[in-house]
């Protein structure tokens, strides 16, 4: 499925298919990330009760799906004394994005 995302921005219109998506490999991703992924695999527990809400991808950047099919967890940042900026969020086709910007960005994590 192919998603067009328009802005206000100069470079305009931007393909965010998968196949043109950021990606990234599990081996890349920070500690914290990768036992984020793995509770997510586990059905938790969580460290976050806000871990497992729907991620309603306000910000247009990831594929167009109905609402509900995206969910976010916490990926742990040291020092921080809050949640932090990084998030994994998941699809329902099992499909995994790690921002860790605060869904400024995304990149489709490869397994």
């Amino acid at each position: 499925m192919l998603a067009v995302i328009c802005t206000a921005i100069p470079a305009g219109c931007v393909d965010y298919s998968p196949e043109n998506a950021s990606t990234i490999s599990i081996g890349s991703l920070p500690r914290e990330a990768i036992d984020t992924l793995q509770l997510i695999k586990n059905g938790g527990p969580f460290p976050f009760r806000q871990d497992g809400a729907t991620f309603h991808n306000f910000e247009g950047l990831l594929p167009e799906k109905p609402d509900g099919y995206y969910r976010e967890y916490t990926v742990i940042t040291p020092g921080s004394s809050d949640r932090g900026a990084r998030r994994i969020v998941s699809g329902k086709n099992g499909e995994y994005y790690y921002t860790e910007d605060h869904y400024a960005s995304f990149k489709l994590i490869l397994e």
